[in-house]
């Protein structure tokens, strides 16, 4: 597993952590249980190989503070979904976005353009292009007000 694929990986496990309101750690044990891991891997080929002891610990702390920190990610995202309501973001849209903005603020080893332009990438795959736009748009908004 390369780190698109464990930052994807992460972005899953955050909607369902939302679609499902469930605790974080639970979420992680049961994905990385290896029986359970390849069997989602047999399904979806976005998770390639189960990820070593460095991917584990990268997932773990994106999905993990991403739950911690939420409210304030959400914060973010309201201030700057300009003419979108929160409650009109995809879900898909919104882990997306928690997931840059997090690396962004709490990763420093991330680089600020890497941590966009993977989200922009990943919402390719799940969301039509004036949802990519959005993320893009507030993902930038977002660096060029917070990240001074």
């Amino acid at each position: 597993m390369n780190r698109t694929e464990a930052r994807e990986a992460a972005v899953k496990l955050c909607f369902e952590i939302s679609a499902k309101e469930c605790d974080s750690s639970e979420v992680l044990d049961r994905f990385f249980n290896r029986e359970y891991y390849d069997m989602l891997a047999n399904e979806d080929d976005s998770l390639g190989t189960y990820p070593d002891e460095k991917q584990r610990d990268y997932i773990s702390e994106l999905v993990n503070g991403i739950s911690e920190h939420s409210a304030e990610l959400d914060g973010y995202i309201s201030k700057y979904a300009k003419g979108w309501k929160f409650g009109r973001i995809s879900r898909t849209a919104l882990a997306v976005m928690k997931t840059a903005m997090y690396e962004i603020m709490y990763m420093p080893d991330i680089p600020t353009g890497v941590a966009v332009n993977e989200a922009v990438e990943i919402a390719k795959h799940y969301d039509g292009p004036e949802t990519v736009s959005f993320v893009n748009g507030v993902l930038g908004s977002f660096v060029r007000e917070e990240m001074v």
